[in-house]
């Protein structure tokens, strides 16, 4: 089993839609569109607060030496005692790491996987191909970004791509 980290405790669920908005903004986080779009699905409603420990895990150290499919990495990290995390700790987990490295370079969007960023592994909400399937954390410039991605079933994580799973039983 490869818990190569102990993972950090995130309380999730505890703020209303805009008092989490206010944290984000207050803490300097910023947005893109597609993350603006997640926050406003409904997870965000009346999300009940519990306590979750976060583990980040490269796909590679989940057994995917060549990387995988979304669907691919989720069964991996399962085989590992790993969980997707809900919906809405990406925002909790961007507040929870200010000290985030910042990445090699400030490329935002590039139609690939970004660099020093750490994809919240989360089930996507919806079938729609053109709605955001996730977060992702990431700090440019010294600046901390909450972002959402979208991608299809098609798209490949690649081995050194890292994302944040919940390791049950806590």
């Amino acid at each position: 089993m490869t818990r190569a980290m102990d993972g950090i405790r995130v309380r999730v669920g505890t703020q209303s839609r805009d008092g989490l908005r206010q944290r984000l903004r207050d803490a300097g986080v910023h947005l893109n569109t597609h993350a603006e779009t997640l926050l406003a699905h409904p997870s965000f409603d009346e999300p009940a607060g519990r306590t979750l420990r976060i583990v980040h895990q490269t796909v590679e150290q989940l057994g995917l030496g060549e990387g995988g499919a979304r669907s691919e990495v989720f069964a991996a990290g399962r085989r590992h005692g790993l969980e997707p995390c809900p919906l809405v700790t990406g925002p909790y987990l961007r507040l929870a790491m200010p000290g985030q490295h910042t990445a090699p370079d400030s490329v935002l969007s590039a139609g690939r996987a970004p660099t020093g960023a750490v994809h919240v592994a989360s089930e996507p909400v919806t079938s729609d191909p053109e709605y955001p399937k996730g977060f992702y954390l990431r700090v440019v410039d010294g600046r901390q970004w909450l972002r959402g991605y979208r991608c299809d079933d098609t798209y490949v994580f690649t081995p050194e791509q890292r994302l944040a799973f919940v390791l049950p039983g806590d």
